[in-house]
């Protein structure tokens, strides 16, 4: 073979394959390799993975998932093999085993089952624009670990068992592979479409997995509600939530409210307080003091305490739908609006109880009610048939009456004074 029919496919094996080559270990191409020649063959993947217990669950976060079988969340599309950007490299590059093994244990050993994770993973080799993700909310889940590290107790051992237990709220992290290749792990897992890259994720098996309290809400799943007006129109997550919101930007952010960038209601809708704006008057008298929300939204769900010896499957949260307008602890030049709606959130003094006892001694610094943006909008809604549905209604407001007697203390910052409550508004007002 001539010197230069040699440079074209070292060229073509570059980054991985090079290492590998350079390392002593020739990669064995897609085509040829005894991985493609299991996971393509479905009779093959029946036989085997018949024997295998199921892993992960069959449902996501407040709502169930269908199950994959268990042989198509290993299947590989050998339309794979025509992919341009990924179907010449060998499976080993990014997976790690050895491809040249026939036998099932000889060719999984060291095999890597998410080589995304932790993220980026292996995905930073060729694509920049995962440089960032590592500090993206979606993979470090420091909104969530911020919240609870704020109530913890000090003590550096209590911390320790804290971080241990946070085991259970972190399977909800997602990695490249578990948006673009896969389900998420706890919601059962697979491969979505035989190992075919998805540029766009499917939401219903990707986004649904891990926030299927905001997809009932956006399906109208509550018996008392419709679908958010946005679903009937046919958008979805991606048409609000933009790739650098998902992928980060680099800076590291305490909040999903704190985000640049983060989508906002007046990116689209404007013009309601032109000139010429729909109900300009009332726009007008509400503008950065009530939330969109407090008049467009529907019912949501809100949880109660987690139970972290559950599992996903299981009965996790105690749940019920309601409605509550609160005060905004975090108001900023981003939020200023002084009214919002609240959802409570399940976290409780006791959450790590089964793990360390009075792990959350700084309970109180933190409300259990915290402001909320349901995806369940409509035009009109109970609250803005009438103004007095909202104005001297009590019921709407959350209220001192309306929180556990041991949370008030957390949640003084969001519960609404009556000296606070709008007054009515006279009919001809």
């Amino acid at each position: 073979m001539s010197v230069r029919k040699l440079v074209i496919p070292i060229i073509i094996l570059s980054g991985l394959g090079l290492i590998s080559i350079l390392a002593g270990q020739p990669p064995v191409l897609a085509q040829d390799s005894e991985c493609i020649k299991c996971h393509t063959d479905l009779d093959k993947l029946k036989n085997i993975t018949v024997m295998l217990k199921p892993k992960g669950s069959d449902y996501g976060r407040g709502i169930k998932i269908e199950p994959l079988p268990r042989d198509q969340r290993v299947w590989v599309d050998p339309k794979l093999l025509e992919d341009e950007n990924h179907g010449w490299m060998g499976c080993e590059e990014c997976h790690g085993g050895d491809p040249t093994q026939p036998d099932f244990d000889g060719a999984h050993i060291g095999v890597k089952r998410d080589p995304s994770y932790p993220a980026p993973g292996v995905c930073d080799d060729c694509h920049t624009e995962t440089e960032h993700y590592a500090k993206s909310l979606h993979s470090s889940l420091r909104g969530l670990k911020t919240a609870i590290y704020a109530r913890a107790d000090n003590d550096p051992a209590v911390l320790a068992e804290v971080n241990k237990a946070f085991a259970h709220c972190a399977r909800c992290h997602s990695s490249c592979g578990q948006c673009h290749l896969s389900r998420p792990v706890h919601g059962g897992g697979g491969l979505i479409a035989g190992h075919l890259f998805k540029k766009k994720q499917p939401m219903d098996q990707t986004c649904r997995v891990c926030h299927g309290t905001v997809f009932s809400e956006f399906e109208g799943g509550l018996a008392s509600t419709q679908p958010d007006i946005h679903q009937e129109g046919g958008l979805g997550c991606l048409d609000c939530h933009e790739k650098t919101q998902m992928h980060g930007d680099g800076k590291v952010y305490d909040s999903r409210y704190e985000v640049e960038g983060g989508p906002t209601c007046l990116d689209c809708h404007e013009e309601i307080f032109g000139d010429q704006g729909e109900n300009k008057k009332t726009h007008d008298a509400h503008k950065d003091k009530v939330s969109c929300q407090v008049c467009h939204a529907q019912q949501y769900l809100n949880c109660a305490s987690c139970h972290l010896t559950k599992d996903w499957g299981e009965d996790k949260y105690a749940s019920w739908a309601d409605f509550k307008i609160g005060l905004n602890h975090r108001q900023s030049e981003k939020r200023p609006e002084r009214f919002v709606t609240v959802r409570h959130v399940p976290v409780h003094p006791d959450l790590f109880a089964p793990y360390v006892d009075k792990a959350l001694t700084n309970f109180n610094v933190l409300p259990t009610w915290k402001m909320a943006t349901p995806h369940n909008i409509r035009r009109q809604t109970q609250q803005n048939k009438d103004c007095n549905n909202c104005h001297g209604n009590w019921n709407v407001f959350l209220m001192r009456r309306d929180v556990e007697k041991d949370l008030i203390k957390a949640n003084h910052s969001v519960m609404v004074p009556p000296a606070k409550v709008p007054t009515k508004i006279a009919p001809s007002e």
